[in-house]
């Protein structure tokens, strides 16, 4: 259900501020402020994950998507819409950079074994990626809003009003998940053992997601539109498709990582995909872009479960809400820088520089991340 909410509104948001007469830059901004936002939340459960029942903050934050679904449908004011953006947890990328991911990473990690730890964590992903591309095809509805005699922007807003209800409906699922003692040891715990090796990751992965920021979905959708013309139903087709590809690639790397390791299964799928977004940068026809972003689509999202799984891995149980939330928070607040310098090239006509910038840095990920991790192996790869 959260991932269904961010699938439309990561496409949504864009269209929603340019209709309300604000800037390619500006929204841009807001980008940057919900990244920035979900960032210093993330870090606040790095310190509370050990310590509280898990199932009380998920409910904490669904909550929080009720309000700011409710907020973003009531507001104009540009500066009102920066301060949700930055509290609420409107998510611009309908990826993995959410206050909920640690929280449920370390919630499905403490039910698995060893062996069983990267299929339950590709088929979360597969779940989520599949909802987040039914979410991009519930997008196009404010195009057919006509129909009824509606107008467009009241139809995006309602949206958001949906948005909100998906956050009710998830607080309801989350309320059953079994309560969690939490022992006297584990509530004293943070990072320990593992600072360093959690500390090394969170600096590559920050790098990863600098370079994603420059393209998180909303950036990408208003790419498209302004490049090629893309109308609103169509980006919500092809982003559904995206999403269908990535969450059928979730499966694969899990199969692919019992066999060359969940470090290599992260590199060799990644290095090509970012390859195909470099080639959609200079792509002279909408169905050459639309077809090297699938490629990419197909491939960018492998390295989901397997990092999820790597880092729980490498970690001892009593870090591993720490050890989610401290490698995802500095990912947050990577991201969170991007998306802003994206806007401000896109107002300067550099339309595709955010795609190549993207593409280069994250080339420059993998291939450091394969240097200082090739040796450092999960327990099931010993």
């Amino acid at each position: 259900m959260r991932d269904f909410g961010d699938g439309f509104v990561a496409i949504l948001l864009p269209v929603y501020l340019l209709a309300l007469g604000f800037s390619p830059l500006q929204v841009g901004i807001i980008a940057t402020a919900s990244l920035f936002g979900s960032a210093l939340l993330t870090i606040a459960i790095g310190f509370l994950g050990a310590r509280y029942d898990l199932r009380w903050m998920l409910l904490a934050a669904a909550s929080l998507t009720t309000a700011t679904g409710v907020a973003m449908s009531l507001a104009h004011d540009y500066l009102l819409l920066l301060v949700i953006a930055f509290a609420g947890t409107i998510n611009p990328s309908a990826g993995s950079v959410s206050v909920f991911i640690p929280l449920e990473h370390a919630a499905l990690t403490r039910e698995v074994t060893d062996a069983e730890r990267t299929g339950v964590f590709a088929r979360y992903s597969l779940i989520g990626a599949l909802a987040s591309a039914a979410g991009a095809l519930a997008a196009a509805l404010p195009d057919f809003s006509t129909v009824i005699g509606l107008e467009r922007l009241t139809a995006i807003k309602l949206m958001f009003v949906l948005y909100s209800l998906v956050g009710i409906a998830g607080g309801l699922l989350y309320a059953r998940l079994p309560k969690r003692m939490v022992s006297h040891e584990s509530a004293k715990a943070a990072l320990g053992p593992s600072r360093a090796i959690v500390l090394k990751l969170a600096a590559l992965f920050s790098l990863d997601a600098f370079a994603g920021g420059f393209v998180v979905q909303s950036l990408l959708a208003l790419w498209l539109f302004e490049r090629f013309d893309l109308s609103l139903s169509e980006a919500g087709v092809f982003f559904f498709w995206t999403g269908v590809l990535s969450a059928f690639s979730f499966p694969v790397a899990a199969w692919l990582s019992r066999r060359i390791g969940l470090i290599n299964t992260m590199v060799f799928t990644h290095i090509p995909s970012s390859i195909a977004l470099l080639l959609a940068a200079f792509a002279p026809t909408l169905p050459m872009a639309l077809a090297l972003l699938l490629v990419r689509a197909a491939l960018s999202q492998m390295d989901v479960p397997t990092r999820s799984s790597y880092v729980m891995a490498v970690v001892t149980e009593a870090e591993r809400a720490a050890a989610a939330s401290f490698t995802s928070a500095p990912r947050s607040l990577a991201a969170a820088a991007s998306p802003a310098l994206a806007g401000a090239l896109f107002a300067a006509t550099y339309r595709s520089s955010p795609l190549v910038i993207c593409a280069v840095l994250k080339i420059v990920y993998d291939l450091l991340l394969l240097l200082q991790f090739r040796q450092l192996k999960p327990p099931e790869e010993r």
